[in-house]
C-alpha cells in the first residue's frame, strides 16, 4: 500500500521547526515491511497539501496533531477523504479525544496511543482482506458497516523498543530543519539538525503535563542501539547538531553516563548537542555534566516551572526542591555547560507573590536562555480535570492552548488572568534587559550579524507599556502535551 504520512502547519505554533519524530518512526516501520511511504511536513513544503495530493498518488493518508493544530489535521483529512482516499488521525490529542475526530466523516480512523505496530496491522489488514479484521487490531477507533464507531481495546505499550527501525530521515527536507535549538543561534544557515529519542514515556506526574502517547512508564532504548542511530546521524546523514528529545532521557544516571562514555570512544563527540525537552534535577551529578560535556553537549535545559516550594509541590506535584534546582545548574554550570530553564507562570493557586518568587528564581540561578511560559489547560491534563470542575476555562477553540501565546487561558479561585499576563511581560523584561544580559549579548559571536537587530528589540521593549517576550527558544511546542 502507498501511505502518506503527514504534519500540518498551525500559524499559533512557534517558528522553528522540528522534525516530527513520530512520523519518521511510522514511515520507517511501514518501509520496512514493504509499504511505500511518504512525508509531507506543511511547515518546510513549498506548496499546499492539496496540491501535492493531486500531483501524486496514495490509498492512505495519516496525519499527526497535538491540541492546538487538530484544526489543520481536520482539514488535511477532509482534502485527502474528498480525493478517495483512506484517512487516519493520531497523535496527543488524538489519543485524548479519539471521539471528537471521528464524528468528522472525512476520519476513517483514529489511532490511540503509540502507533508503530496499530498502523501496520491496519494497512496490512485494509491491503489484504479489505478490512476484514479491523475488530482485532489493538489501538484503533473505527466505523462499522453500519457507521456505528467502534474502539477497540488499547494497545499495550511494548518495553521492547530497540526492535523499532530508526526514523525515516531520508524523508525529510532535512535542510529546512534549522536550528532545532539555538546551537549556533542562526548564525549557520546550513544547519542539519536531527532529533533522536532515546527513552520513551515519563514516570512522574506534573499536574501541567499529558504524556498520552507514550505513558507512564519510562521504557529505555539500549545503549548500544541509541549508539548504532547516533554514529548514523554523525557520520550516515551527516547531521551538524542533535537533539535529544526524550521526555526524561537522565532517568538511569548510570545508563547516561554510559551513553557520554560511548559517544567519546566512538570519536561522535564532534557534533555539538542539546537537551530537547530538558533533564530531571535529581537525576542528575557533577560526573553527569563533566561527561556530557566531554561527549559534545552543549546546552542543558531544565524545568524549573516555579521559584515557590509550594507551587512547586503541592499544586505542580513536581519531584523536585529549589535546592535540586540549584544543585543541579550549579553542576552544569561547573562543567562549562550552557543552561536554559523553563518557567511557567498562572499555575492555580498563584499569586503574585508566587510569580515574584519565580523571577526572582530565574535570576538567581541566571541561565543562559530563560523560557517563560503562561499554563496551559491541555485536555488529558489533571489540570484540566481541575479546571474543568472548579474553574473556568476562557476558549474551547483548541488554537487558544498554545504555550507560548501571550494570554492567560483560564480562571480558578482568586486567581486574575490580567496578573498572570502581566507577570509573564515583567519575567522576560527584568531578565532579558538587565545591563550584563545586554553586553552579553553585544559581545557574543554574532555580534557584528544581528547587533542591530538586537538593540531596536532591546528598545522596543523597553518603550512597550508591558514589554514583549523575544521570539521562543528551548522547549519545543507541545512538549508538555
Amino acid at each position: 500500500m502507498r501511505v502518506l504520512l503527514a504534519n500540518p502547519e498551525s500559524k499559533v505554533w512557534s517558528s522553528r521547526k522540528q522534525i516530527p519524530l513520530g512520523l519518521g518512526y511510522l514511515a520507517a516501520v511501514l518501509r520496512d515491511n514493504g509499504h511505500e511511504v511518504a512525508i509531507f511536513d506543511a511547515a518546510v513544503e513549498d506548496e499546499p497539501f492539496e496540491h501535492y495530493l493531486d500531483r501524486t498518488h496514495f490509498d492512505m493518508v495519516g496525519v499527526t496533531a497535538t491540541t492546538p493544530m487538530i484544526y489543520e489535521a481536520w482539514v488535511m483529512a477532509q482534502q485527502a477523504k474528498a480525493r478517495g482516499k483512506w484517512t487516519i488521525l493520531g497523535g496527543a490529542h488524538l489519543t485524548i479525544m479519539p471521539m471528537e475526530s471521528m464524528e468528522h466523516p472525512y476520519v476513517d480512523f483514529v489511532a490511540v496511543g503509540e502507533a508503530e505496530d496499530t498502523l501496520l496491522e491496519l494497512v496490512t489488514d485494509l491491503e489484504t482482506t479489505g478490512g476484514k479484521h479491523l475488530g482485532d487490531v489493538a489501538g484503533i477507533v473505527w466505523r462499522n458497516e453500519a457507521g456505528k464507531v467502534i474502539m477497540n481495546r488499547p494497545r499495550v505499550l511494548d518495553s521492547a523498543i530497540d526492535r523499532f527501525p530508526f526514523p525515516a530521515h531520508d524523508l525529510f527536507k532535512i535542510d529546512q530543519y534549522t536550528n532545532l535549538q539555538p546551537l549556533t543561534d542562526g548564525l549557520d544557515p546550513n544547519a542539519r539538525s536531527f532529533i533522536i529519542m532515546t527513552s520513551r514515556g515519563c514516570p512522574y506526574k506534573c499536574n501541567f503535563c499529558s504524556k498520552p502517547v507514550t505513558g507512564d512508564t519510562w521504557r529505555a532504548r539500549s545503549v548500544e542501539n541509541v549508539l548504532a542511530e547516533w554514529r548514523w546521524l554523525v557520520r550516515d546523514m551527516k547531521a551538524t547538531e542533535i537533539g535529544v528529545t526524550d521526555d526524561i532521557w537522565n532517568m538511569k544516571l548510570d545508563r547516561a553516563k554510559e551513553l557520554c562514555r560511548r559517544i567519546i570512544e566512538e570519536g561522535l563527540n564532534t557534533v555539538p548537542w542539546v537537551t530537547v525537552h530538558g533533564m530531571k534535577v535529581n537525576h542528575t551529578d557533577l560526573e553527569l555534566f563533566q561527561l556530557m560535556k566531554a561527549a559534545g553537549c552543549k546546552r542543558v535545559g531544565f524545568g524549573v516551572e516555579s521559584g515557590d516550594e509550594y507551587i512547586l509541590k503541592k499544586v505542580i506535584r513536581k519531584s523536585q526542591t529549589l535546592d535540586m534546582v540549584r544543585e543541579a545548574f550549579k553542576h552544569a554550570q561547573a562543567a562549562g555547560l550552557q543552561t536554559m530553564g523553563f518557567f511557567i507562570f498562572g499555575m492555580p493557586e498563584e499569586t503574585a507573590e508566587t510569580m515574584d518568587k519565580t523571577i526572582e528564581f530565574a535570576l538567581e540561578l541566571d541561565p543562559e536562555l530563560a523560557n517563560f511560559m503562561i499554563a496551559a489547560p491541555f485536555p488529558g491534563t489533571r489540570m484540566y480535570d481541575l479546571l474543568e470542575k472548579h474553574g473556568n476555562i476562557f476558549s474551547e477553540d483548541w488554537h487558544d492552548f498554545a504555550i507560548h501565546d501571550q494570554k492567560a487561558r483560564f480562571q480558578i479561585g482568586d486567581l486574575d488572568p490580567q496578573l498572570v499576563e502581566e507577570k509573564w511581560h515583567e519575567a522576560y523584561r527584568r531578565f532579558y534587559l538587565r545591563p550584563n544580559r545586554l553586553m552579553q549579548r553585544l559581545l557574543s559571536k554574532d555580534t557584528w550579524v544581528n547587533a542591530p537587530a538586537r538593540l531596536a528589540d532591546a528598545r522596543r521593549m523597553f518603550l512597550s507599556k508591558k514589554g514583549n517576550a523575544p521570539a521562543a527558544v528551548g522547549k519545543t511546542d507541545g512538549a508538555y502535551q
